[in-house]
């Protein structure tokens, strides 16, 4: 079963970021301390300019397997020119240790006049409803 959580955005120099987080119950493990999250972002050029998702910088806060920082090229696998008006959506996972924490970040844009900014991405709670399986 995967439960849906609120939507969490930001806009930055014409990019907007809209995140929806998931529980996902079926592929967690809270005896074995595994919860599986999912998110899927959305990400709009609402701005005047086209620009290039370059890079990822993600900061996840696992209060039980500690912080961690993520950073690589594009999102999983693209590095998607946006004019104005596009739209790239993606999905992806992460694993927490505790059945609940958080993600935020940036990408790393760069326009066609050479301009390089950064697109905030929103803090987003991750947040695992409780199981009728598990003892509390």
């Amino acid at each position: 079963m995967m439960v849906r959580r609120q939507f969490f955005y930001a806009e930055t120099s014409g990019i907007r970021i809209t995140v929806r987080p998931s529980f996902l119950s079926e592929q967690s493990s809270p005896v074995l301390g595994q919860y599986v999250f999912a998110y899927h972002i959305r990400i709009e050029n609402v701005g005047t300019a086209a620009a290039q998702l370059r890079t990822r910088h993600w900061r996840i806060h696992d209060p039980v397997g500690g912080d961690s920082v993520v950073e690589g090229e594009g999102v999983v696998g693209e590095q998607p020119h946006l004019l104005p008006g596009e739209v790239h959506e993606y999905r992806s996972f992460c694993v927490l240790k505790a059945p609940h924490g958080w993600m935020e970040g940036n990408y790393r844009f760069v326009r066609e006049d050479g301009e390089a900014f950064r697109a905030q991405i929103p803090r987003f709670d991750l947040d695992a409803e409780p199981r009728p399986d598990t003892v509390s």
